[in-house]
Protein backbone atom coordinates (compact mmCIF):
# COMPACT_ATOMS: atom_id res chain seq x y z
CA UNK A 1 0.00 0.00 0.00
CA UNK A 2 1.19 3.21 -0.69
CA UNK A 3 1.34 6.44 1.31
CA UNK A 4 -0.40 8.44 -0.60
CA UNK A 5 -3.50 10.10 1.19
CA UNK A 6 -6.96 10.27 -0.11
CA UNK A 7 -9.44 12.93 1.70
CA UNK A 8 -13.17 12.88 1.14
CA UNK A 9 -15.42 15.85 1.30
CA UNK A 10 -18.36 17.46 0.58
CA UNK A 11 -19.12 20.45 -0.71
CA UNK A 12 -20.45 24.05 0.91
CA UNK A 13 -20.24 25.00 4.49
CA UNK A 14 -18.18 22.18 5.60
CA UNK A 15 -15.87 21.93 2.34
CA UNK A 16 -15.55 25.88 3.36
CA UNK A 17 -14.95 25.33 6.79
CA UNK A 18 -12.05 22.64 6.27
CA UNK A 19 -10.06 24.98 3.87
CA UNK A 20 -8.52 26.64 7.00
CA UNK A 21 -7.72 23.88 8.91
CA UNK A 22 -6.02 21.94 5.66
CA UNK A 23 -4.11 24.76 5.12
CA UNK A 24 -2.61 24.23 8.70
CA UNK A 25 -1.97 20.78 7.76
CA UNK A 26 -0.16 22.13 4.71
CA UNK A 27 -3.08 21.47 2.02
CA UNK A 28 -4.23 23.49 -0.26
CA UNK A 29 -6.47 22.49 -3.13
CA UNK A 30 -4.76 22.93 -6.72
CA UNK A 31 -8.74 24.00 -7.65
CA UNK A 32 -12.16 25.16 -6.13
CA UNK A 33 -14.67 22.38 -6.56
CA UNK A 34 -17.20 24.99 -6.69
CA UNK A 35 -16.19 25.90 -10.02
CA UNK A 36 -14.54 22.69 -11.50
CA UNK A 37 -16.27 19.97 -12.95
CA UNK A 38 -13.33 17.43 -11.28
CA UNK A 39 -14.36 15.09 -8.70
CA UNK A 40 -10.46 14.16 -7.88
CA UNK A 41 -9.30 17.94 -6.86
CA UNK A 42 -5.14 17.57 -6.70
CA UNK A 43 -3.08 19.71 -4.14
CA UNK A 44 -0.31 21.41 -3.43
CA UNK A 45 1.18 17.95 -1.94
CA UNK A 46 1.47 15.58 -4.99
CA UNK A 47 0.78 12.75 -2.36
CA UNK A 48 -2.39 14.14 -1.30
CA UNK A 49 -5.65 14.32 -2.96
CA UNK A 50 -9.62 15.48 -2.61
CA UNK A 51 -12.41 13.07 -3.34
CA UNK A 52 -15.91 16.00 -4.05
CA UNK A 53 -18.91 13.41 -2.78
CA UNK A 54 -22.10 14.50 -1.74
CA UNK A 55 -21.95 14.68 2.05
CA UNK A 56 -24.41 11.53 2.95
CA UNK A 57 -21.68 9.46 0.73
CA UNK A 58 -18.45 9.93 2.98
CA UNK A 59 -18.89 8.02 5.50
CA UNK A 60 -19.30 4.99 2.95
CA UNK A 61 -16.27 5.93 0.89
CA UNK A 62 -14.24 5.79 3.59
CA UNK A 63 -15.75 2.58 5.46
CA UNK A 64 -14.99 1.14 2.27
CA UNK A 65 -11.09 2.50 1.49
CA UNK A 66 -12.34 4.90 -1.66
CA UNK A 67 -10.82 7.38 0.56
CA UNK A 68 -8.54 7.06 3.58
CA UNK A 69 -9.81 10.05 5.58
CA UNK A 70 -12.65 12.62 5.37
CA UNK A 71 -15.33 15.26 6.95
CA UNK A 72 -19.11 14.39 7.77
CA UNK A 73 -21.16 15.40 9.86
CA UNK A 74 -22.37 14.26 12.89
CA UNK A 75 -25.97 13.85 11.10
CA UNK A 76 -24.71 11.80 8.52
CA UNK A 77 -22.66 9.68 10.49
CA UNK A 78 -25.88 8.78 13.35
CA UNK A 79 -27.61 8.04 10.19
CA UNK A 80 -24.67 5.75 8.78
CA UNK A 81 -24.18 4.06 11.83
CA UNK A 82 -19.93 4.57 11.95
CA UNK A 83 -19.22 0.81 11.62
CA UNK A 84 -15.85 0.60 9.90
CA UNK A 85 -14.44 3.75 11.21
CA UNK A 86 -12.59 5.65 13.55
CA UNK A 87 -14.15 9.34 14.76
CA UNK A 88 -10.93 10.75 16.33
CA UNK A 89 -11.64 14.51 16.20
CA UNK A 90 -14.32 16.83 16.22
CA UNK A 91 -13.82 19.58 14.12
CA UNK A 92 -16.03 21.63 15.90
CA UNK A 93 -17.20 23.28 12.20
CA UNK A 94 -20.90 23.43 10.92
CA UNK A 95 -22.34 23.82 14.12
CA UNK A 96 -26.31 23.19 14.51
CA UNK A 97 -28.72 21.09 16.57
CA UNK A 98 -31.10 18.31 15.47
CA UNK A 99 -34.60 18.82 17.00
CA UNK A 100 -37.91 17.31 16.70
CA UNK A 101 -39.70 20.67 16.03
CA UNK A 102 -43.80 20.89 15.69
CA UNK A 103 -46.51 23.17 15.55
CA UNK A 104 -46.19 26.56 17.98
CA UNK A 105 -49.57 25.23 18.82
CA UNK A 106 -48.56 21.88 19.89
CA UNK A 107 -51.97 20.27 20.67
CA UNK A 108 -52.62 16.47 22.38
CA UNK A 109 -52.65 13.55 19.85
CA UNK A 110 -54.96 10.96 20.25
CA UNK A 111 -53.50 8.78 17.30
CA UNK A 112 -49.52 7.85 16.60
CA UNK A 113 -47.56 10.70 16.52
CA UNK A 114 -46.35 11.16 12.76
CA UNK A 115 -42.85 12.06 12.18
CA UNK A 116 -41.34 13.65 8.96
CA UNK A 117 -37.16 13.46 8.18
CA UNK A 118 -34.80 11.94 6.40
CA UNK A 119 -32.78 11.42 9.22
CA UNK A 120 -34.93 7.71 9.31
CA UNK A 121 -32.72 5.75 11.61
CA UNK A 122 -31.64 8.60 13.42
CA UNK A 123 -35.11 9.31 14.70
CA UNK A 124 -36.30 5.69 15.08
CA UNK A 125 -33.66 5.16 17.80
CA UNK A 126 -34.48 8.53 19.59
CA UNK A 127 -37.97 7.31 20.12
CA UNK A 128 -37.46 3.73 20.39
CA UNK A 129 -35.13 4.60 24.14
CA UNK A 130 -38.03 6.53 25.08
CA UNK A 131 -40.52 3.63 24.28
CA UNK A 132 -42.48 5.71 22.18
CA UNK A 133 -43.98 4.16 19.09
CA UNK A 134 -43.84 6.66 16.04
CA UNK A 135 -44.78 6.65 12.11
CA UNK A 136 -41.74 7.80 10.49
CA UNK A 137 -42.40 9.29 6.70
CA UNK A 138 -38.72 9.85 4.44
CA UNK A 139 -38.58 13.24 2.79
CA UNK A 140 -35.56 14.73 1.50
CA UNK A 141 -36.33 18.34 1.56
CA UNK A 142 -38.61 21.27 2.66
CA UNK A 143 -39.77 19.30 6.08
CA UNK A 144 -41.34 23.15 7.34
CA UNK A 145 -43.99 21.40 4.96
CA UNK A 146 -45.07 18.92 6.40
CA UNK A 147 -46.94 19.57 9.60
CA UNK A 148 -48.35 22.69 7.54
CA UNK A 149 -50.45 20.46 5.05
CA UNK A 150 -50.96 17.87 7.43
CA UNK A 151 -48.63 15.27 6.23
CA UNK A 152 -46.77 15.08 9.63
CA UNK A 153 -47.40 16.04 13.32
CA UNK A 154 -43.98 16.94 13.82
CA UNK A 155 -40.19 17.15 11.56
CA UNK A 156 -37.08 15.61 12.87
CA UNK A 157 -34.19 18.03 11.30
CA UNK A 158 -31.23 20.54 11.79
CA UNK A 159 -32.09 23.60 12.78
CA UNK A 160 -28.97 26.52 13.27
CA UNK A 161 -30.27 30.01 14.04
CA UNK A 162 -34.16 28.86 13.82
CA UNK A 163 -35.44 31.33 11.36
CA UNK A 164 -36.54 28.88 9.05
CA UNK A 165 -39.05 27.21 11.98
CA UNK A 166 -40.12 30.51 13.34
CA UNK A 167 -41.25 31.94 9.43
CA UNK A 168 -43.45 28.66 9.29
CA UNK A 169 -44.96 28.74 12.56
CA UNK A 170 -43.13 26.11 14.04
CA UNK A 171 -40.90 26.05 17.21
CA UNK A 172 -38.22 23.69 18.51
CA UNK A 173 -39.68 20.82 20.83
CA UNK A 174 -37.44 18.51 22.39
CA UNK A 175 -33.28 18.28 21.40
CA UNK A 176 -31.59 15.18 20.03
CA UNK A 177 -28.19 16.34 19.55
CA UNK A 178 -25.94 18.59 19.03
CA UNK A 179 -23.99 18.19 15.50
CA UNK A 180 -20.89 19.72 14.18
CA UNK A 181 -18.11 17.97 11.85
CA UNK A 182 -15.95 15.35 12.56
CA UNK A 183 -12.46 13.67 11.21
CA UNK A 184 -13.70 9.89 10.09
CA UNK A 185 -10.83 7.69 9.40
CA UNK A 186 -10.40 4.07 7.22
CA UNK A 187 -9.94 1.40 9.72
CA UNK A 188 -6.97 -0.26 7.58
CA UNK A 189 -5.19 3.45 6.68
CA UNK A 190 -5.66 4.13 10.06
CA UNK A 191 -3.39 0.56 10.55
CA UNK A 192 -1.24 0.61 7.35
CA UNK A 193 -0.73 4.49 7.05
CA UNK A 194 -0.42 5.01 10.63
CA UNK A 195 1.97 7.55 10.84
CA UNK A 196 0.91 9.33 7.95
CA UNK A 197 -2.64 9.75 8.81
CA UNK A 198 -1.38 10.10 12.36
CA UNK A 199 0.37 13.47 11.30
CA UNK A 200 -2.67 14.16 10.07
CA UNK A 201 -4.96 14.43 12.81
CA UNK A 202 -2.39 15.98 15.55
CA UNK A 203 -1.72 18.64 12.87
CA UNK A 204 -6.08 19.32 12.49
CA UNK A 205 -6.44 18.96 16.14
CA UNK A 206 -3.79 21.71 16.41
CA UNK A 207 -6.00 23.82 14.09
CA UNK A 208 -8.93 23.49 15.32
CA UNK A 209 -7.59 24.19 18.81
CA UNK A 210 -6.29 27.38 17.18
CA UNK A 211 -9.15 28.53 15.79
CA UNK A 212 -11.21 27.96 19.53
CA UNK A 213 -8.68 30.35 21.08
CA UNK A 214 -9.33 32.60 18.54
CA UNK A 215 -12.69 32.48 19.20
CA UNK A 216 -13.80 32.01 15.28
Amino acid sequence: MNDNLTIALSKGRIFKETLPLLAHAGIVPAEDPETSRKLILDTNRPDVKLVIIRAADVPTYVEYGAADLGVAGKDVLMEHGGNGLYEPLDLKIARCRMMVAGPATDEPLHERLRIATKYVETTRRYYAEQGRQVEIIKLYGSMELAPLVGLAHRIVDLVDTGNTLKANGLVPLEHIADISSRLVVNKASMKMKHARVKEFITLLDEAVRQREQLGK
